[in-house]
């Protein structure tokens, strides 16, 4: 039921005058990359340089891109399907994808290890806690990698430099920087989406002087430490920290704790909601029933999607999605109009975020911070922040928070200079995300030539044209995975895993029965098209009503250049259960096949 002492009006108003305030024309291209000044920024700090190793010229069965844990699922279930000539390549040193290049202290899942953390039945591992480091996550990697014996098939080190289609052979030539050439029948490709840092456009950055690094860099030579804590080196610095979002939620408690002095540029708080971590229960986890991963897996996911489930997930995720949920119940049947609900929902939204400022003011004591964390939009204008320890550690006297929500002026050899005032600082520390909102060509740093020589970079320079999102017109034998115009997942290894069981079906089926060439047809393509741009319709009110961030294409909702901005398909739920009747109906409806 609605909370009848909410001012509807008076909190739209408060959003709208907070998100006006942070529009930039620049939209996404306000972003700056590791290239020309800031070359160098983005080099790997946990590896040596590559050993030297003989180029190979290979004919394959599929060719991954990628060894997140899109690779190591999908390596998994190659292993399973008898699908043993593979390669699966990535520019890091080993796997993990997101994992291998964000060790920045005090990272964690923000969604529960038992659902993030996928094979778990079948490696027999428990979780030590309920979100566990980010070093735990990389060590699991580690072991999907072993379990599964995927090391031997993996080429790490390794950067894509071509990538084109021989319609005499219907194979893809792929080559590397390492010198190697394969011919692969199906090439799968999830280039990152938390992998390829990005840098704040301000005027001067190329000039600073001191220490300057990415969270997904981090830099433990000059801080000392590692992703525990213990910086150690930091003793005698002043810190400066550009951005506030899930990543700075959980680095800001390290820095508070270790560093001289702290100051945090913000341009835009996130709602904190409250953690809940702690130490998994053996006795709990040695009595769950076979099958127990994969039915939370997807119970979580009905939940995200709206849907009323019995679920044995009380998190701040399902908290909130019940609330929602809730709302629209309280409805009665007949007045349950796409209006109304849209209405109930968000004076839900509202009520939980009136709960979620109320945190700030329990737990900061100084009113001038307080006011400055609290935050002023619908919770999934952002992906939601938890923590228990970082408003506490904004409290700290070595902690100051200037606002940037205007910009910032400049930054000298030593100093951030915002509204005319300077703020020295002997090291900048950036979380400020990754490059989501560009092209899915400059994301992936190389191009797909297909049919015809028709280039990927020309057909999606202004945002994705799929079939279901893993298939292309033009691009025969191709899968694109990850977040394109798919189903999408609260948590990111489920929807990874939904796209791996679909395309491994289609590869098995062809290798089995000697077919060449999977391509979507133009018809299905189009069909395609029209559904997820009326879902970009409707959502289009909430996203320009948000502020700024990449799921708005930084409050340019229009611009649809980048995965994430050419849309993707609500609900998951239902989206996967097409999936499922499409391959029981096993007709490869809107494929070619030849």
């Amino acid at each position: 039921m609605a909370d009848k002492s909410l001012d509807i009006e008076a909190i739209r108003a408060r959003y709208r005058q907070e998100r006006e305030r942070r529009l930039t024309p620049a939209g996404t291209d306000q972003y700056r990359f590791a290239e020309g000044e800031l070359a160098g920024l983005d080099a790997d700090p946990y590896a040596p340089p590559p050993a030297p190793r003989a180029a190979l010229d290979e004919e394959l069965d599929l060719l991954a891109i990628g060894a997140g844990l899109g690779g190591l699922q999908l390596g998994a279930e190659l292993r399973r399907k008898r699908i043993d000539n593979f390669r699966i390549l990535d520019v890091a040193a080993d796997f993990g994808g997101t994992w291998y290049w964000n060790r920045y202290p005090g990272l964690r899942c923000d969604v529960e290890s038992y659902i993030y953390l996928p094979f778990l039945e079948e490696t027999g591992y428990m979780p030590t806690e309920r979100y566990v480091r980010g070093s735990e996550i990389f060590a699991y990697c580690q072991l999907l990698g072993r379990h599964f014996g995927l090391y031997d098939r993996a080429l790490f080190q390794t950067a894509i430099t071509g990538m084109r289609w021989d319609d005499d052979a219907a194979r893809w030539v792929v080559t590397t920087d390492r010198g190697d050439t394969f011919r692969a029948r199906f090439v799968t490709t999830q280039s990152g989406i938390f992998s390829r840092p990005q840098f704040p456009g301000i005027a001067g950055i190329e000039h600073f002087k001191g220490k300057m690094f990415h969270s997904a860099r981090w830099d433990y030579a000059y801080t000392g430490g590692n992703g525990d804590g213990g910086l150690d080196r930091l003793a005698d610095k002043r810190v400066g920290l550009i951005g506030t979002g899930a990543t700075a939620l959980q680095v800001v408690p390290e820095l508070a704790r270790d560093a001289a002095h702290l100051t945090i540029f913000q341009r835009t708080p996130t709602a904190v909601g409250v953690r809940d971590n702690g130490p998994t229960d053996p006795a709990w986890f040695a009595s769950l029933p076979p099958g127990w991963q994969r039915e939370r897996e997807i119970t979580f996911n009905q939940i995200a999607n709206g849907e009323k489930v019995d679920c044995p997930i009380d998190d701040g995720w399902s908290r909130f999605f019940n609330r929602l949920i809730a709302a629209v119940e309280a409805l009665p049947e007949d007045q349950r109009t796409a209006e109304a609900i849209g209405a109930a929902q968000e004076a839900a939204d509202f009520a939980y975020n009136e709960i979620v400022r109320a945190r700030v003011d329990d737990e900061v004591s100084d009113p001038e911070k307080a006011a400055l964390l609290k935050a002023w939009y619908r919770t999934l204008c952002k992906r939601p922040g938890f923590s228990d320890d970082y408003l506490p550690a904004c409290n700290r006297d070595n902690v100051d928070i200037v606002d940037v929500s205007g910009g910032v002026d400049r930054i000298s050899e030593d100093a951030v200079i915002v509204n005319g005032r300077s703020y020295p600082v002997d090291c900048l520390i950036f979380c400020t995300g990754f490059e989501l909102g560009t092209t899915w060509a400059h994301q992936a740093g190389y191009d797909v030539i297909g049919r015809d020589g028709r280039r990927l970079s020309e057909k999606w320079d202004q945002g994705l044209v799929t079939y279901h999102g893993l298939f292309s017109h033009g691009f025969p034998n191709i899968f694109f995975m990850g977040l394109t115009q798919t189903g999408t997942t609260v948590n990111v290894p489920h929807m990874l895993r939904e796209q791996i069981d679909h395309l491994t079906y289609i590869v098995r089926r062809c290798l089995d029965e000697g077919l060449t060439r999977v391509e979507a047809t133009r018809e299905a393509e189009q069909g395609w098209q029209q559904q997820i741009a009326a879902v970009n319709e409707a959502r289009r009110p909430f996203q320009e009503a948000c502020t700024p961030g990449y799921f708005n294409a930084e409050g340019k909702a229009e611009d649809r250049r980048s995965a994430i901005g050419s849309g993707m398909y609500f609900p998951s739920t239902a989206f996967f259960r097409m999936w499922e009747e499409w391959r029981a109906a096993g007709r490869f409806e809107g494929l070619d096949v030849s």
